[in-house]
């Protein structure tokens, strides 16, 4: 790739925006260079650049499923999240290899066409259909990390240790394609991803347990406790069984459990911890961990709702996810978190930090700043020198964008656009997504396609 110039309407940081800014970069896609110009220089792209969305927790697989939990044709049983398990396992017992990275080609072009420039793959389905480990310990992660380089996607691949069914609990037959029995199984499982993530420049990994009720809890501590710096996600406390379960095994709650066994700091990643008391507020705020958020699966699963205003009080910090990919839209995310706050505490300050009155831009570098971290990346700023230069870029001409001044626009884009409000989405320098239309759209489309046909999953 040679050197690259871009001009565009506007472009954001975190001192505001830039208004005819040339971004000069390098052959890698590197930012050298960021100024205001009068004069247009290179490719002139009629839109306003914003750091491009983080995608901090994905299940690709489950895209095959979007939609279809929803016909409660029994009534006399209850529709929960348990039930809704149930049907996920039936698709993640049916895919093939090649099936899967269909699959995920198909939803990560959707997340380009949406704004996002990087993914973290939650990934569990390791093993064949009869539950046996591939010659490739790694195959289903290979294909997810071939899935993102077709895309063009960024990918951090976090394969997630997955022993049992429940606290104590042997795992079931419909899991069977997670299992690693012992830790031992679990890194061979890490040092294969590990390798097949230097199949893409855009590839890494880092190191995942699925919950506190999947595996024992002398194997939680030895990981959590041997991290060497690396990343970990974790889902914990997404539903009021799962806290239940855990007091009655432990005799604590699941993040409480957490907290006082496993040092917490800045590179744990806790998916959903819907259901917390005040100390667990307090200690994971304190911990400098994330909280992963993902309102459109939450909301779908009905899970709940997060504590966002005592942690945010607290110094919080916090990214999101699209999870079970119900929705793709990041704009989307983020109003959904906000307005299931609005309606509990009717106020309309969700995003509001003293000192900083603008919600959009806040949301906007929380979810950058901690999505990054979810990524194994240590960005310090939007679009630093040095840094790729991944941007999802929004039209200047849409109606409500076209006639907002800078000082809105933040406001206008996370609270009125949607995907037909999209440029596209450049990643280290290269669009992704122009016009509307991925890379290779056309070929994930009907690949995509004729794989649901074969799974018969969506009759």
């Amino acid at each position: 790739m040679a050197a690259t110039t871009y001009t565009f309407k506007g472009l954001l940081t975190e001192n505001g925006w830039i208004a005819n800014a040339v971004v000069d970069l390098d052959a890698s896609g590197n930012v050298i260079s960021i100024s205001e110009s009068e004069i247009s220089r290179g490719e002139f792209v009629n839109g306003y650049a914003f750091p491009g969305f983080q995608n901090a927790h994905s299940h690709a697989f489950q895209y095959a499923m979007a939609g279809l939990a929803e016909l409660h044709v029994d009534t006399a049983i209850q529709d929960d999240f348990w039930s809704w398990r149930n049907a996920m396992y039936g698709l993640a017992l049916t895919l093939s290899p090649n099936q899967l990275e269909v699959v995920a080609t198909m939803l990560y072009s959707e997340m380009a066409r949406h704004g996002y420039t990087a993914v973290a793959e939650f990934h569990y389905l390791h093993h064949d259909k009869n539950g046996k480990p591939y010659a490739n310990l790694a195959e289903m992660g290979e294909r997810l990390v071939a899935a993102a380089q077709k895309a063009g996607i960024r990918i951090t691949l976090v394969p997630q240790f997955y022993q049992q069914g429940g606290f104590g609990q042997a795992p079931v037959d419909r899991q069977k394609r997670f299992i690693s029995n012992t830790i031992d199984d679990y890194y061979k499982l890490l040092e294969s991803s590990k390798a097949a993530a230097k199949n893409y420049t855009h590839a890494n990994t880092g190191i995942g347990i699925h919950s506190l009720r999947a595996v024992k809890p002398e194997d939680v501590i030895i990981i959590c406790n041997s991290l060497n710096n690396s990343i970990l996600h974790i889902h914990v406390s997404e539903q009021l069984k799962e806290i239940e379960d855990c007091i009655a095994y432990h005799g604590k709650r699941s993040v409480k459990w957490l907290l006082d066994n496993c040092n917490v700091d800045k590179n744990y990643h806790l998916v959903h911890a819907t259901h917390l008391d005040d100390s667990e507020v307090t200690g994971i705020a304190k911990s400098g961990a994330s909280v992963v958020l993902c309102p459109s699966t939450e909301g779908n699963l009905g899970d709940g709702l997060f504590r966002f205003e005592e942690y945010k009080n607290q110094g919080g910090n916090w990214s999101i996810g699209t999870d079970s990919h119900v929705g793709l839209n990041p704009l989307e995310e983020l109003r959904l978190l906000d307005y299931g706050q609005r309606l509990i505490s009717h106020k309309r300050t969700t995003f509001v930090t003293p000192g900083q009155g603008e919600s959009a831009f806040n949301a906007l570098k929380m979810a950058w700043q901690s999505g990054r971290r979810a990524m194994n990346a240590l960005d310090a700023e939007f679009f630093a020198v040095g840094q790729p230069f991944d941007a999802a870029v929004v039209k200047a001409t849409s109606p409500l964008i076209a006639t907002a001044s800078l000082r809105n626009l933040c406001n206008t884009v996370v609270y009125s656009a949607d995907v037909s409000d999209m440029a596209g989405t450049i990643v280290a320098g290269k669009w992704i997504c122009k016009d509307g239309q991925p890379i290779h759209s056309e070929m994930a489309v009907n690949d995509f396609v004729t794989v649901i046909k074969d799974l018969g999953t969506r009759l």
